[in-house]
């Protein structure tokens, strides 16, 4: 027992390697988390005070616990079981699955990643692509949700800005959880957009099991108060137009509803843009007939890198954002029988439609495909004509000025490319055409047809006309 005992260098380095870390572990790391755990606890605290919505506790969670409750949701063991009984495996083995599924889904929210870094992130990169206008919003009935209510935000997706300008707007209401597909699960992406509050979803899953752990985590998380960000069309638009409601979440939601809890309430919320980044790549795989297309933004933003840094860089127009009229789930669903998430679903994606943003290139872009060349005193004639003709739509006028807002349109249709000017003319460019039909198509519903009341609203919706408000440079 006391004799010496000779062992390499490397050896013993190892082995107080391993005894620093078990030490560590046992005595030192829990109270160096509970510091830091009581330091986070008072941040949030103060950063509570200045939101309209506080972070409510369920987002606070720590990631693991929240794997934890999810695995052992009554209806989560349920599906196991089943789905271990009709596949012929162990339970062990199904349980297994569903832990995967669950570290897959469920992230893991830092308060000082999404309002230290993501939040200037956001502005930084909106204000420096676009010049933002912040549109309608009511106001006075966003103020008057249920400060107890469970909020979602539905937004119709006509490009990866979305995420950013949408989170950069809504900085001073609440922090946003967005339901995010398999482009964003890519190292080191993932681990920021998991900080942020994003869970995954694998939007073509045919996979059971993977649904019920899913419809799980949006059902707990609606139960907590977690305020939601959904796009119900569940990917870009590839040709422009809004397409129709894919239900899966929402679903999800009205399932999970308890009529004895909290109400949810769904705030519509419509974008827009003078260009968007991914136009060529959105309509390629439209000609392709191919969804499954990769929205290369990193190859974008290099590109528009490049070109700032060799001083050619302009931003690329306006983006509109436009908030409109909450709707409670409560109050839908009082009394109604039927398919009440398909219904749902309709009356949400008419909400949104009648208050997209009408910008100049969508209008003239909509103006040159109907009626071909024209000059520029008819292309603001035809302006003038179509903005009366839309007497519901949020039409956004650069500096309250027609004519400015005709040479800001003119100015990046020639500058992409779409529109050709000469003679005194300007005529849609041939090989361009489907691009120029994306950005007509975006306010193809608001613009008059056939005699049909313009706007695309609902029985539910009227959207007041206001002015559009800038909120950038």
């Amino acid at each position: 027992m006391t004799q010496t005992v000779e062992i390499p260098l490397w050896l013993f380095m190892l082995i107080v390697g391993f005894a620093a870390v078990t030490f560590a572990s046992h005595f030192l790391f829990p109270s160096v988390r509970w510091f830091f755990r009581r330091r986070l606890e008072r941040a949030v605290a103060r950063l509570n005070q200045r939101l309209e919505r506080p972070i409510e506790p369920f987002k606070l969670a720590r990631r693991h616990d929240m794997i934890q409750r999810l695995i052992h949701d009554p209806q989560v063991a349920q599906a196991a079981a089943d789905h271990a009984a009709a596949a012929g495996i162990p339970e062990n083995v199904a349980y297994e699955q569903v832990r995967r599924y669950a570290r897959e889904i469920v992230p893991g929210f830092s308060a000082f990643a999404y309002f230290g870094l993501a939040i200037r992130a956001a502005r930084l990169l909106s204000n420096a692509v676009y010049r933002v206008r912040l549109g309608h919003q009511d106001e006075a009935a966003l103020r008057a949700i249920d400060p107890n209510a469970t909020v979602v935000f539905v937004m119709n997706h006509r490009s990866n800005m979305d995420y950013v300008l949408v989170t950069y707007l809504a900085a001073e209401r609440t922090a946003l959880s967005y339901a995010v597909g398999e482009w964003a699960r890519v190292w080191p992406l993932s681990r920021l957009i998991r900080a942020m509050g994003a869970y995954f979803i694998r939007r073509r899953s045919r996979n059971n099991l993977y649904r019920k752990v899913l419809a799980a985590y949006v059902r707990l998380a609606t139960r907590g108060g977690s305020t939601q960000a959904m796009f119900p069309e569940g990917g870009l638009s590839l040709d422009g137009a809004i397409a129709a409601p894919k239900l899966g979440l929402l679903k999800y939601i009205v399932e999970g509803y308890d009529p004895q809890g909290r109400d949810v309430v769904f705030v519509p919320v419509a974008l827009n843009y003078d260009r968007v980044l991914e136009d060529k790549i959105l309509t390629s795989a439209a000609k392709d007939g191919d969804r499954r297309f990769r929205a290369r933004i990193g190859l974008v933003a290099l590109r528009l890198l490049w070109l700032w840094m060799t001083g050619r860089y302009h931003r690329s127009g306006y983006a509109g954002v436009n908030f409109g009229r909450p709707l409670s789930l409560a109050a839908f669903g009082a009394g109604r029988e039927g398919d009440m998430t398909k219904l749902l679903g309709r009356v949400l994606m008419a909400r949104i439609s009648a208050i997209v943003p009408v910008l100049p290139v969508p209008l003239i872009a909509a103006i040159l495909q109907q009626h071909g060349p024209l000059s520029r005193a008819a292309v603001e004639h035809r302006l003038a004509e179509l903005i009366a003709a839309m007497p519901l739509a949020q039409v956004h006028m650069p500096g309250e000025n027609l004519g400015y807002a005709v040479d800001a349109g003119l100015r990046q249709l020639v500058r992409r490319g779409l529109v050709c000017g000469g003679n005194g003319q300007f005529k849609p460019v041939a090989e361009r055409r489907d691009l120029l039909a994306f950005y007509a198509n975006s306010i193809r519903h608001l613009m008059p047809q056939d005699g049909a009341r313009p706007g695309g609203g609902d029985d539910f919706s009227a959207p007041a006309k206001g002015n559009a408000a800038s909120a950038g440079s």
